[in-house]
């Protein structure tokens, strides 16, 4: 980032709804940032987005001013950079979101692996962008529910997002009651451990499910510090705010982390075509990676 130019070049006006100038310059330099840090690519359509995520931290710890917020990123300061990341990030999600994964996983990958997997006993899976938990527990759930000598298993689960919050709300399993309203009631009462007196309204997904899953912020651009290879991994709703570039040189390292065989799966809205030759299509968004020969 080039902060030798003045921050506030181009300054425009404050903008009908805006209390402090940002200006093009500002969201310059946020966007170089975050790029370089996560490999969001942020378009010009999402300034006013920036705006609003970051205004309110901007007047509590910068009295306003953008140029501060700039140069104090500038410097490497570590607050500044880790609020920008989890500011950005977006985190939306549900249990069982795209359920269609879970129902295949349940009905096709599982037996598979138990039964190719008899000697050790072995499954490894990664959620790769596991925002706030809700995907990596519906992962835990449906494993419980469709291997009956489960706990004879060495299972785990890895759960990583890039965003330090939404990782250690994700590890305390804890959700408004309002979070499971569309989960059916048996698998509610089978999973969910319903609050009560001050944790009234809240619930808490069983001990069970909780002890299958380690949550770890991870930088996906980043060095990647697990050892050994994953059965399955899930990285839905993430690429879609890389460049090509960036995408082709993540699924490349999943494939790489994938056992022979193993499979991915990703968002609704994402394709590996003409990003990736190393996966075989099993249509809905699911791949299987294609073993070398």
């Amino acid at each position: 980032m080039d902060l030798n130019r003045s921050v506030g070049e181009g300054k425009i006006g404050l903008g009908k709804d805006r209390e402090f100038l940002f200006s093009d310059a500002h969201f310059r330099v946020i966007r170089e940032f975050v790029t370089e840090n996560t490999g969001i690519v942020l378009t010009d359509v999402k300034k006013d987005m920036v705006y609003g995520r970051l205004s309110k931290y901007i007047r509590k710890n910068f009295e306003g001013n953008f140029d501060l917020f700039c140069e104090t990123l500038s410097r490497g300061d570590d607050k500044a950079a880790d609020f920008l990341i989890n500011a950005i990030t977006t985190n939306l999600t549900s249990f069982f979101r795209e359920n269609h994964h879970f129902q295949y996983l349940a009905s096709h990958i599982l037996p598979e692996l138990c039964g190719s997997k008899q000697g050790d006993k072995r499954i490894r899976i990664w959620s790769a962008g596991c925002s706030t938990g809700e995907e990596p527990y519906s992962i835990a759930i449906t494993l419980r529910e469709n291997i009956p000598d489960i706990d004879e298993w060495d299972v785990k689960i890895l759960a990583t997002d890039l965003d330090a919050n939404v990782v250690k709300h994700a590890s305390h399993g804890i959700y408004d009651i309002d979070r499971i309203s569309g989960i059916p009631r048996e698998r509610q009462q089978r999973w969910f451990d319903r609050g009560r007196g001050d944790n009234e309204g809240f619930v808490r997904i069983h001990r069970s499910v909780r002890e299958m899953i380690t949550f770890k912020r991870l930088n996906l651009l980043h060095s990647w510090p697990m050892k050994g290879y994953f059965d399955i991994i899930f990285c839905r709703n993430v690429v879609i705010y890389f460049d090509k570039s960036t995408q082709a040189d993540l699924f490349a390292r999943y494939a790489d982390i994938l056992q022979p065989s193993g499979y991915l799966l990703i968002g609704h809205s994402e394709t590996l075509y003409k990003v990736s030759d190393r996966f075989s299509s099993l249509g809905n968004t699911i791949y299987k990676k294609i073993n070398a020969l």
